[in-house]
């Protein structure tokens, strides 16, 4: 009988490794599925003597092919790429919209110094007084629509900044219910692969929105916590992560988990929240405050020098342009009622034709500016200065963006090498079990026909 249950040992391991097998098969092209394998062992006599040679063989375990060195890889190279790809449709944008001839400021402002060299061949001519008015009030809006741009961008960095929220909460409260179950299958002897793919698969979506601490634990479950340390995950428990706007805009992010409350200022959290984080404080709002620093000493510093100078009958000097930061119309606009006859272009009452102010005027196109972007630079090179730097940064993140793409894919790859389903070797392994449950039948059939013989024997 020892035979024939050696046989049947061997026999019944051969199926639960065709069985394992044919289960990579079926998951061959199933997303984060990791292949599974059998541990065989050879198991101990039960009877003493020397001529023992052992009583078959057991299943001791299965193996679940994964290595957590590759997985933590994979997960902080989709944190990078998520930083990388929140930000760019932003900065693509912005570029464009401040680069366009059509709607750039450079442009605006060219047209606006052109009209006012125009007039100074005839500093008394009406239509060209009302070309100045014209090129004044063009570039009032490109200014205006430009800040519109901005502050949409900036409300859609806000939108989509409280949809990540959402999703980490999500994904949180789901990697701590399957956490829950693992521990529960574990406990009851129940194969938690499955369970244990669906919540890497969880945290590899949560690695996209945030950067994560992983840790594994002894009872199956992981901990999750975000850079700085504070908890997302804690076994079968999950924090909640909010976003509360400010006076001045911003926003603030909060973890509440258990009793405990976790402000997260001024993090660089990385993933989808530290790209869009970073774009917000580091380039848009820089961008948004210089462009409104540009339209105020634009404002002031014209409005200043016409009113060193008079009109052709003899009146002092009117404001040309009005500055409000917090217009709802626009920041910048021109004063209501500006005509093209109240330009102070001369500096003498009495010479009408005198262009002397208007001169003035010219030269403070060259004149400096300070921006919180750009430090101090000449107004005619603000604008171009704040599109290059913005092209740096926009280029700076491409290179970023592909760099982090390749480093995931290969990240992937190098996940797949040990985790993945190899079809060949799949192949190979379901023929090798066949053959082993093939032979041991063939064992069992010696085993009878020896039995039959000694019954013959006997009789």
């Amino acid at each position: 009988m020892t035979i024939i249950d050696n046989a049947l040992s061997g026999a019944l391991a051969a199926q639960a490794a065709l069985h394992t097998a044919s289960q990579n098969v079926a998951n061959m092209m199933t997303p984060g599925y990791t292949r599974q394998g059998v541990l065989l062992a050879s198991v101990q006599p039960m009877f003493a003597g020397k001529l023992s040679a052992g009583s078959g063989v057991s299943v001791a375990a299965l193996v679940r092919f994964s290595d957590e060195y590759k997985s933590l890889q994979m997960w902080r190279a989709a944190s990078e790429l998520g930083e990388r790809s929140a930000a760019q449709p932003y900065l693509t944008q912005l570029e464009q919209v401040m680069g366009a001839d059509e709607s750039g400021i450079n442009s605006g402002l060219d047209a606006f110094f052109s009209a006012l060299n125009a007039a100074s061949v005839d500093p008394t001519s009406t239509p060209l007084r009302q070309q100045v008015i014209k090129a004044a009030d063009a570039l009032a809006q490109r200014f205006n629509s430009l800040n519109q741009v901005m502050s949409g961008q900036r409300s859609a960095v806000s939108q989509q900044r409280l949809a990540v929220v959402g999703q980490i909460n999500s994904l949180a409260a789901e990697i701590a219910r399957l956490n829950q179950h693992i521990a529960d299958s574990q406990g009851t002897g129940v194969n938690p692969t499955a369970l244990i793919d669906q919540r890497d698969m969880k945290i590899d979506e949560l690695s996209r929105l945030v950067d994560l601490q992983v840790v594994s634990q002894p009872d199956g479950t992981r901990s999750v916590a975000l850079r700085g340390g504070q908890p997302l995950v804690l076994g079968g428990r999950s924090a909640t992560m909010t976003a509360t706007y400010n006076p001045d805009g911003s926003q603030t992010l909060t973890v509440d988990f258990a009793s405990e409350s976790f402000t997260l200022i001024n993090n660089r959290l990385g993933g989808e929240l530290g790209g869009l984080e970073h774009f917000e404080v580091d380039v848009l709002v820089p961008m948004m405050q210089s462009v409104s620093a540009m339209a105020e000493q634009l404002a002031d510093n014209v409005n200043t020098q016409l009113a060193a100078g008079f009109a052709p009958d003899g009146s002092p000097g009117q404001p040309l342009f009005e500055f409000d930061s917090t217009g709802a119309v626009g920041i910048l606009r021109l004063r209501a009622g500006a005509t093209g006859s109240e330009l102070a272009f001369s500096s003498n009452p009495a010479t009408p034709g005198n262009s002397d102010n208007l001169m003035q005027l010219i030269a403070l196109r060259s004149q400096p500016v300070t921006l919180p972007a750009l430090g101090s630079v000449s107004l005619a090179d603000a604008a171009t200065q704040l599109v290059g730097t913005l092209g740096t940064e926009s280029q700076q993140n491409q290179a970023g963006l592909a760099t982090a793409e390749t480093v995931r894919n290969q990240a992937e790859e190098s996940w797949k090498s040990t985790s993945g389903v190899n079809a060949d070797e799949e192949a190979v392994n379901l023929m090798q079990f066949q053959q082993l449950y093939q032979a041991n039948m063939k064992v069992v059939a010696v085993a009878n026909e020896l039995f039959e013989s000694t019954l013959a024997i006997l009789s």
